[in-house]
């Protein structure tokens, strides 16, 4: 998994990736797949300028492209989400204390975000057909490593993950909803 290092204005990437309404943006362009700017402000409730503008803030770091082979006129803008990932630390932004004070307030964020996400599952897990209520999981394990082991288990798991999503068929007619998939290790206090 590429890694995201400060400097050369990678904070910017944190910062435009972890706006709230960025990533509600990008979760509906997952979940949809490629939409008009109007049907994404439609579903989030937002303005049509507001929307367009977090589009062109998000397509300035990869994180979205222009669907322009989807366009039937010259006033309707699509949009689609573009797979990515990378990985990156509080460490990473050591150099400068107003970085690391932004890099710990957006891990925050994050945090804050995928938790919210988890929370709204379990509140929906009870109306979810039988097959998604047992596709879903939880896993949890204690063990002993040196951090070299945990980041090889890192990487691991980000490679499962991107060679997961490049295997999915999007052509083949079956229906599919979004899935979020988040993953945390640390070391555990003795």
């Amino acid at each position: 998994m590429p890694r995201l290092v400060s400097g050369n204005g990678h904070h910017r990437t944190l910062r435009v990736l972890y706006h709230p309404d960025r990533r509600r943006i990008l979760d509906v362009l997952t979940a949809r797949g490629a939409s008009r700017v109007g049907d994404i402000a439609s579903a989030l409730d937002m303005q049509v300028g507001s929307v367009s503008h977090h589009l062109r803030m998000l397509e300035s770091e990869g994180f979205v492209e222009r669907a322009d082979d989807l366009r039937t006129d010259g006033r309707t803008s699509w949009w689609r989400s573009v797979p990515r990932s990378f990985a990156w630390s509080v460490d990473d932004f050591a150099d400068d204390g107003s970085d690391v004070a932004l890099a710990r307030d957006l891990e925050r964020a994050n945090f804050q975000y995928q938790a919210a996400r988890l929370a709204e599952w379990k509140r929906r897990a009870p109306r979810a057909s039988p097959e998604w209520r047992q596709a879903a999981f939880s896993s949890d394990a204690v063990d002993r490593a040196t951090p070299d082991e945990l980041r090889r288990l890192s990487e691991a798991l980000a490679a499962t993950v991107l060679e997961w999503r490049r295997s999915i068929d999007a052509d083949d007619g079956q229906e599919r909803e979004a899935v979020r998939v988040f993953t945390h290790a640390f070391p555990q206090p003795s």
